[in-house]
């Protein structure tokens, strides 16, 4: 037999072996049968595959949602696999009912209004899965002009405490761990867009709010800085987590990996804004009405610093809790407020959507 008629029959037992096995591969694939599933056909598939979420905010985008506007901005909320659209509620009360009505599929929202909303009769069973503040942004906001340089010297003032504000309603455990003597201190109730003007005013002598709010708002007025107090209640021995995402019960039991996407893209938001504060209060600023960048920046580098890179979220990562901590805060909360039922930290915070540790630490 010759050389070229023997390797013609090897040739073509090879290819009597191989040729069925790459035709089921192709059948597989649908590719180059006709068969099997189009490129539209797969987009379409895809499509289907994405989960939509609704994201509630308790008040319009500033700085400290710029781990929200950076998983929107850089992909991570879809390359997790869901489609989130926010929506603005006016106030924690209202973005904590839209949640438990299921309007909202998951929000961000103070977690002590959270507590105080799981003792109302009939409240859904909402609890929150990832802590974004660690430390509360409670604060009062005093000038030291009038006499205020710590919180002490609150006595015998004037405090401005806005319609719905959070922080006040921590303020008689602070003012008794602090043996504050609070029949000293006059509260002058005001609407929350006057607070800032009144003290800017001289009108009071200090306002309750946020720190990264207020003091920010209060220097972008002309208020020079050297002549304000900023009394942090985290300082003052305040045990409260802040800021937290929370979660409709009936979404995050049928979509529990659409929950821990989101909590992922959000902590892959956070890292952006740690790592190049600058661009995120840019991205931020354009997002609202007259965002001023500087502005922003300045509230973001604050948000960061006091709220959330704490001594805790170093050393334990993002987005947990202690639980005795947690337990400790559920008892200054009692300071000005009769619970039902006392919550435990379980009935408040559900940990199994956040990912393993190692991806929560941050350097």
């Amino acid at each position: 037999m010759s050389v070229a008629r023997r390797d013609l029959m090897q040739m073509q037992r090879l290819l009597a072996f191989f040729c069925p096995i790459v035709l089921a591969m192709l059948a597989m694939t649908g590719l180059g049968t006709g068969f099997g599933p189009t490129p539209a056909a797969s987009a379409a598939d895809a499509a289907k595959r994405i989960v939509a979420v609704q994201f509630g905010l308790e008040h319009p985008i500033e700085a400290s949602m710029a781990p929200i506007v950076l998983a929107s901005s850089h992909g991570l909320f879809s390359a997790e696999g869901v489609s989130v659209t926010t929506n603005i509620a006016n106030g924690a009360a209202a973005a904590i009912a839209r949640v438990a009505s299921g309007e909202s599929d998951l929000a961000i929202t103070d977690i002590n209004e959270l507590i105080r909303f799981r003792d109302t009769p009939g409240s859904a069973p909402v609890k929150a899965v990832f802590v974004l503040f660690n430390q509360a942004p409670y604060a009062i906001i005093a000038r030291k002009s009038r006499g205020i340089q710590v919180l002490a010297d609150i006595e015998g003032k004037t405090l401005g405490v806005a319609e719905g504000d959070l922080a006040i309603r921590l303020w008689p455990a602070l003012a008794r761990q602090n043996a504050i003597k609070t029949a000293t201190v006059k509260l002058s109730h005001v609407g929350a867009a006057v607070r800032e003007p009144i003290l800017s005013a001289g009108q009071v002598d200090a306002v309750s709010g946020f720190s990264y709010l207020s003091a920010v708002n209060l220097r972008d007025r002309g208020v020079p800085a050297s002549d304000l107090a900023v009394l942090k209640f985290a300082d003052y021995g305040c045990e409260a987590y802040g800021l937290a995402v929370i979660a409709n019960p009936t979404f995050a039991a049928r979509q529990p990996s659409a929950v821990k996407g989101v909590l992922r893209a959000l902590i892959g938001g956070l890292h952006l804004a740690i790592k190049d504060p600058a661009a995120a209060a840019t991205e931020v600023a354009g997002r609202m009405d007259d965002g001023s960048r500087e502005l922003e920046l300045e509230r973001l580098k604050t948000v960061l610093a006091d709220n959330v890179l704490t001594p805790e979220v170093r050393r334990n990562g993002i987005g947990g809790i202690d639980p005795a901590r947690m337990e400790r805060a559920i008892d200054q909360i009692a300071a000005d407020y009769k619970f039902r039922k006392r919550p435990t930290p379980a009935e408040i915070f559900d940990d199994s959507f956040l990912p393993p540790v190692d991806s929560r630490l941050i350097n």
